[in-house]
């Protein structure tokens, strides 16, 4: 199994998508074992860490995904459940341009100037309660409302590919398993799509 880890991530690498303009971020919890067992839980002992989702306190690791509106990956970063989902967005956004959706937990005016100036990338996220009401383009309030096509990406990851299971003899197993499981993903012939960008037709940069 340790031989093939390599060589899997490059060839994921490979199958990425391309960015057209528009692109949505979001992230996902893989639990290694069920909480009642966090205390015994040993395998993952140094590398996991207790986070918090959308559906409570978990023990694992996060899976950091950027898609594009056909469904396609164009990055992805595995970190423990504990890092903060905004950290990894400098590094997963190198090779975008155009408008990044993302949901409130990206909010951030430190993240979003920095994407502007140094990759030429608009960050789009909703607003909260708390927050001043601000002028948004038509176009950015439908990316908005389209931007459950990742969390469909992320429902057959776990779903079909089955990348969260909480039987792993290692570390590495899982980060294999979890590769795998987005290569398997890459090869399906048909994907959630939203089709916003005609094919071969980029959006231009904000």
């Amino acid at each position: 199994m340790p031989s093939v880890f390599g060589p899997l991530s490059a060839y994921l690498k490979s199958l990425y998508g391309s960015c057209n303009g528009v692109s949505f971020i979001d992230s996902t919890a893989l639990a290694v074992c069920d909480n009642h067992r966090i205390h015994n839980h040993k395998v993952f002992e140094g590398v996991a860490e207790r986070g918090k989702g959308s559906m409570g306190w978990f023990y694992g690791l996060k899976l950091h995904l950027v898609i594009n509106d056909c469904g396609e990956i164009l990055a992805c970063q595995i970190t423990p459940a504990h890092v903060d989902d905004r950290k990894p967005v400098p590094a997963l956004c190198k090779h975008l341009f155009g408008k990044l959706i993302a949901d409130r937990g990206y909010i951030s005016q430190s993240l979003f100037e920095q994407l502007l100036d140094t990759f030429n990338i608009q960050l789009i996220t909703r607003l909260r309660k708390n927050m001043k009401n601000r002028l948004m383009s038509l176009f950015d309030k439908l990316l908005l409302r389209k931007r459950a096509i990742i969390e469909s990406v992320v429902d057959q990851l776990k779903n079909l590919s089955q990348i969260e299971h909480t039987r792993h003899r290692s570390p590495l197993n899982a980060f294999i398993n979890i590769i795998a499981g987005l290569i398997a993903y890459c090869h399906q012939p048909k994907k959630p799509s939203l089709g916003i960008i005609p094919t071969g037709l980029a959006l231009l940069p904000a």
